[in-house]
């Protein structure tokens, strides 16, 4: 079977791109390979509407299923409104959306259940002895826990078990609250993260920046219901859960692609590290392949995207090696509090992976947040000694 582009996985990276391909080139050849039953797998992904580009935004809007004119967050000293668009993708809109529009597409193809056993710069071969030829061959398959036995790895995690509940009576949620830390801080940096998706109806999620990638998903399960009954909401069903650990590293690299196949998405190194965040940059990396011709695709504009990428994931380490290293877990919710005394446009472009030099600068200077181990400061070069 020969194609001008196969995409491994059918996760966020691969749908966008194959939206944002189909898009300019709706006769495009194009396949999706997933493993699972059905592409997006279980999971709510938001951004601010800033992070989208004009050019993405045909293909997006289509995927938005709820908007909010603001988000809320709260701390131990400190409550603070944004007024930034937040807008919320789910895997039941995107698998529906994205599987329309393949279908629609005279020559793209969805094969679910099948497994990719060997990925080459132009080819693919499944499980069941199918080999697919493509032009450009995209491995996306989502964050690569294979590490060799007895590697430490050089990251905290980010875990957390989310669950939409229905409730008895409608709640007063007009906007989310995307982290409230005046919860008991076990197990790292810890918050509860709300989004009100209907009168009647929650995503409350139960977050832990965490040295330790260990899930207790029935311990978290509880502490979510119990946070539900602290707020006065009477939960009658749990219509979803969803889970996860994600890396959050303080080294690695992005290297530099010069031939296929192209490594995308977690796989790639294309999320932000400190907050596992991905819609953003996945967007930008779908716009930047359907912009470029199959085989001119591993050349400058390319380059220039990942070492834009690089500098901002390298900045992006600092700041994690300074969260795990310099903070005890129960101090690092005063790392984000202080975060959330800036400016709002640097705060969407943090969470963006968009950092100008003067972010960057304004984020490390001025007096530290409460908690700082002084002497792991200044023990290490691989950071600056200063805030």
């Amino acid at each position: 079977m020969e194609f001008d582009y196969v995409l491994v996985g059918g996760g966020l990276q691969s749908g966008l791109i194959a939206l944002a391909l189909l898009d300019r080139r709706p006769a495009l050849r194009l396949a999706i390979v997933e493993r699972g039953p059905r592409v997006g797998g279980n999971h709510t992904w938001c951004f601010h509407e800033d992070d989208v580009p004009d050019g993405a935004r045909r293909f997006v809007e289509p995927l938005v299923v709820h908007r909010w004119s603001g988000y809320d967050v709260v701390f131990p000293s400190s409550h603070r409104r944004l007024g930034a668009t937040y807008s919320a993708v789910t895997s039941e809109r995107f698998a529906a959306a994205l599987e329309g529009r393949l279908a629609a597409a005279p020559a793209a193809h969805l094969l679910t259940g099948a497994e990719a056993v060997a990925i080459e710069a132009h080819e693919v071969r499944l499980a069941d002895g199918r080999v697919l030829s493509a032009q450009v061959v995209v491995d996306a398959r989502g964050p690569d826990h294979g590490a060799e036995a007895g590697h430490e790895p050089r990251c905290g995690y980010q875990k957390f078990v989310g669950l939409e509940v229905r409730l008895a009576r409608p709640h007063d949620r007009e906007r989310p609250l995307l982290m409230d830390a005046t919860v008991p801080q076990d197990d790292g940096y810890r918050f509860v993260y709300t989004l009100p998706l209907a009168p009647d109806r929650l995503l409350i999620e139960d977050t832990r920046f965490s040295d330790s990638p260990l899930l207790d998903r029935e311990a978290l399960h509880d502490e979510v219901l119990a946070y539900a009954a602290r707020q006065g909401w009477e939960v009658t069903g749990t219509i979803r859960e969803e889970h996860g650990v994600l890396p959050l590293p303080w080294d690695g690299d992005v290297p530099s692609p010069t031939e296929g196949p192209l490594r995308a998405g977690y796989r790639g190194g294309f999320f932000h590290p400190v907050s596992g965040y991905s819609f953003p940059i996945a967007v930008r990396l779908a716009l930047l392949v359907a912009a470029s011709a199959p085989e001119a695709l591993f050349g400058p504009t390319l380059a220039a995207f990942v070492a834009e990428h690089r500098r901002q994931r390298a900045f992006a380490h600092r700041l994690n090696w300074m969260l795990f290293k310099w903070f005890a877990p129960k101090d690092r919710y005063n790392v984000l509090e202080r975060f959330y005394t800036h400016p709002e446009p640097l705060i969407r472009r943090f969470y963006a992976l968009e950092l100008t030099a003067l972010d960057r600068a304004r984020m490390l200077v001025g007096r530290p947040p409460r908690g700082l181990d002084w002497r792991a400061a200044l023990a290490g070069p691989e950071v600056p000694r200063r805030w």
